[in-house]
């Protein structure tokens, strides 16, 4: 038996459909990719060498394995989720199960990140043809409108189902024109994912009579899991000391590099996300990760709290809270968003909030950087305060 070989695997932004046929070669079990963005802009360029360089394209990979699906975390080298094609099908089989059953699907996000390259897999598993945006200047929501309506003809046509997943912010975007709210209804299902799902966007969906499912999950699980706070499918759920655990036929494999102390697949068929989180009636809620916590005067701090509330707030697209030095507090909570509101109503709108958690500052951006689809970088935040410090 040859060595199987890690190799590259460019997923051009105007059109990621085109990787459908090394994606079928990956699951038929006959090759192992590494998807990298194939974007002409200088970012790409760097995350693609980054990706290649800390994955080891070119050296053996374990057998078995489908993808390797890069991390987004904010902080550090990313690991890479060892994916095999029963993790592929399975999460697709499982959304298709919680949902209205196989259909057609619409990608709005670059391709190589594991919620764009799952809408492809979920379109070979269902046996149709995706349609996907062109994402390699942004959402546009004239362009997103076109293709779903486009696509909603097809799937009436032949009796299925209408399917997209989306980012909050994609969301909040198509909300807030007739055009993008007449899209969003051809769908029988809309996936949110990548952070969370502000209470007024789903009440405006809910009053629209758009059918929005929030999602969570991550590479190690070949993307969401969990619907509404539920497992779908033959998904597992627990929380262990606050911890969230994931388990069922789409945990990743294990990683392609970690530390030797990571214990994140140390029961095997569960990942240990870095996540905290409570059940309570068989709902799960995130409260935060394990490792953010901000320590400000003593008071331990979780800087997701804060972001829900501030995402919560209308007029907010995105939020980013975290913890900056500070010579008597130790850290001080900071703030950064993007949105239409001033930081004097974003004040007013955290009215709830114990005084002590108020960001001591709060920056409006243009735009929020990310490590993935609706992932803000807080490094980069935090480089932003440290900046203006200066």
């Amino acid at each position: 038996m040859s060595t199987r070989i890690l190799r590259p695997l460019p997923v051009p932004p105007d059109d990621p459909a085109a990787i459908l046929p090394d994606l079928a070669e990956a699951i038929a079990g006959n090759v192992t990719w590494l998807p990298v963005p194939a974007g002409p802009e200088r970012a790409d360029r760097d995350r693609a060498d980054l990706l290649i360089r800390s994955q080891r394209c070119g050296e053996p990979v374990a057998p078995g394995i489908a993808v390797v699906v890069a991390t987004s975390g904010s902080t550090g080298t990313p690991k890479g989720a060892l994916l095999t094609p029963a993790n592929l099908v399975a999460a697709a089989d499982s959304t298709h199960s919680a949902l209205s059953g196989e259909g057609h699907w619409l990608l709005a996000m670059p391709g190589h990140h594991i919620a764009g390259l799952q809408v492809l897999v979920r379109a070979l598993v269902a046996g149709t043809e995706p349609v996907c945006l062109d994402v390699s200047t942004g959402f546009h929501v004239d362009a997103f409108a076109d293709l779903a309506t486009r696509m909603s003809t097809v799937s009436a046509s032949e009796g299925l189902p209408a399917y997209t997943a989306l980012v909050p912010m994609q969301l909040a975007k198509a909300l807030d024109t007739l055009t993008g709210i007449e899209a969003l209804r051809r769908f029988d299902a809309i996936l949110v994912g990548g952070g969370h799902l502000p209470r007024h966007l789903r009440n405006s969906c809910d009053r629209l009579g758009i059918r929005v499912v929030a999602t969570y999950g991550s590479s190690e699980t070949t993307g969401g899991c969990v619907y509404d706070g539920r497992p779908v499918p033959g998904a597992g759920l627990r929380v262990s000391d606050g911890r969230i655990h994931l388990g069922g036929p789409m945990i990743a494999a294990g990683y392609r590099t970690a530390p030797p102390d990571d214990d994140s697949f140390a029961e095997p068929g569960w990942f240990a996300t870095r996540d905290r989180g409570e059940i309570t009636d068989g709902t799960l809620t995130v409260t935060g990760r394990l490792d953010d916590i901000i320590d400000s005067g003593g008071l331990k701090l979780d800087p997701g709290i804060i972001e829900n509330a501030m995402l919560d707030i209308g007029g907010i697209d995105s939020a980013c809270v975290v913890g900056i030095p500070h010579p008597r507090l130790g850290q001080a909570v900071v703030a950064a968003y993007t949105g239409s509101i001033e930081p004097c109503e974003v004040v007013e709108g955290l009215d709830d909030l114990p005084r002590w958690q108020l960001p001591k500052d709060i920056r409006h951006l243009a735009t929020m950087p990310t490590t993935g689809p609706g992932k803000p970088d807080r490094d980069a935040v935090r480089r932003l305060f440290a900046a203006r410090e200066r």
